[in-house]
């Protein structure tokens, strides 16, 4: 790798607000708003110099396209600010930090805000194709009798609206939904329901923990909805919850006896969260005190039926061009969209099998230990929202880095479709 030193200077994000049946109080540009200003204010940096804005979202809504520059001018980083939004699925966010990252290491920006957002709340009801076919013969006919002839084809059922965010966390290529893939890797690294409970109340645990002990108090900040209601906290978090309570609930995706369960899989939310990116230059000029500098990144692909194996197939090349072996990684950031595809890709990277036949290695990668993998909880209890997640765990890496004193770590998160994305982090 050759090029300038990125840093990552400062960020925030807003809580992540369970979806509850409902709309929630914000879009994706209210949420990144929300946290954007009071991040912004605390940096000896005026928001119209900067270089760049780069928002992840995956559920765009109609009033807000092209987010990133809605946000941005909604911040008051000036009419001249550029500004453009990525998409990847569950990467999203994690993209807009690479973005960055490769403008200032070529010399291309010194600032840049990086962010993901996104309201799964608002994502868009669909007609179906029968009542779209209906609407425009309606649109089409020619008098009276014509309109009564084609009003009396609709079906009640054509009518009835398809929920869109079902069909996106559904595979076209593969027909599984993103649940259903982590059954498949379930059943291929024997991951029992046992062990996806105790993981997830783990998951829940950590993250209360870091709620009570103030952890999250630098990195979340409150948002504010248009009635004056207060959101402080991540909503989702069950502090009391249990293997035996979790192991009431029924499995979603594969009943009778599937392993993921709503207790165990990461949970439907909206959320935002932005990075202050910055060059050694910048850094220097404006005084700045960085969490970490952003060392590399790595994309990868894979079959989309074991896409929860992302994390594997992206952080294992970005270690080895780093020389590092699982004992050098000092944290883990691993997105959790479901326990039992966490586990998997744990088991994967200890299956001297599945090293050597499918990562091209000599033998196993190892063990991550636990202590050392999402040690503030992750999106079983806090929450998933897609354009967001990617951003978020870089971010919490930082802190968790600065305040463990720790020398580096990974981000690292499966993305629907079948693809990995993973980035390198030291601390400073």
């Amino acid at each position: 790798m050759s090029g300038r030193e990125v840093f990552l200077v400062d960020g925030a994000r807003t809580p992540f607000l369970k979806v509850r049946g409902k709309r929630g109080p914000f879009t994706p540009v209210d949420l990144a708003v929300q946290c954007g200003r009071p991040l912004l204010a605390r940096q000896p940096i005026a928001p119209v110099a900067y270089d760049m804005v780069i928002l992840g979202c995956v559920n765009v809504i109609a009033d807000e396209m092209n987010p990133a520059r809605v946000a941005a001018l909604r911040l008051g980083m000036g009419d001249a600010m550029v500004a453009f939004t990525v998409q990847i699925n569950c990467g999203s966010g994690m993209q807009s930090l690479d973005t960055a990252f490769r403008y200032i290491r070529e010399g291309q920006g010194d600032l840049i805000l990086a962010g993901g957002a996104e309201a799964l709340s608002h994502a868009p009801m669909i007609l179906r194709d029968e009542a779209v076919d209906w609407l425009a013969g309606m649109q089409g006919a020619s008098g009276p009798l014509a309109t009564a002839k084609n009003a009396v084809q609709i079906r009640p059922g054509d009518l009835r609206p398809v929920i869109g965010l079902e069909r996106g966390l559904t595979d076209p290529i593969t027909d599984l939904s993103m649940g259903q893939t982590a059954e498949v890797l379930a059943h291929h690294f024997g991951i029992t329901r046992q062990m996806a409970d105790t993981y997830a109340v783990e998951s829940h645990k950590r993250l209360a923990a870091a709620q009570e002990d103030g952890t999250l108090s630098d990195e979340v900040l409150p948002a504010f909805d248009r009635a004056g209601k207060v959101y402080r906290h991540d909503d989702g978090v069950r502090a009391d919850s249990s293997v035996e309570k979790l192991g009431g609930l029924k499995p979603v995706f594969e009943k009778p006896y599937g392993q993921v369960t709503a207790g165990n899989a990461s949970q439907v939310t909206d959320g935002a969260s932005w990075c202050v990116l910055a060059s050694a230059e910048a850094v220097e000029k404006h005084k700045l005190r960085p969490l970490a500098r952003i060392v590399d990144s790595d994309w990868s692909a894979l079959d989309p039926a074991v896409m929860g194996l992302g994390p594997v197939v992206s952080a294992t090349p970005l270690m080895q061009r780093h020389k590092l072996g699982a004992e050098d990684v000092d944290l883990w950031e691993i997105n959790e969209a479901f326990a039992a595809q966490v586990l998997a890709c744990l088991a994967a990277w200890q299956d001297e099998g599945f090293c050597r036949n499918v990562l091209g290695l000599d033998g196993a990668v190892g063990a991550i230990p636990r202590e050392r993998l999402n040690v503030h909880g992750g999106a079983i209890s806090l929450g998933h929202p897609v354009g967001t997640s990617g951003n978020r765990i870089v971010l919490h890496l930082a802190n968790a880095l600065r305040k463990a004193q720790a020398k580096r770590g990974i981000a690292t998160e499966c993305i629907g479709g079948g693809q990995g994305g993973a980035m390198l982090l030291e601390g400073v």
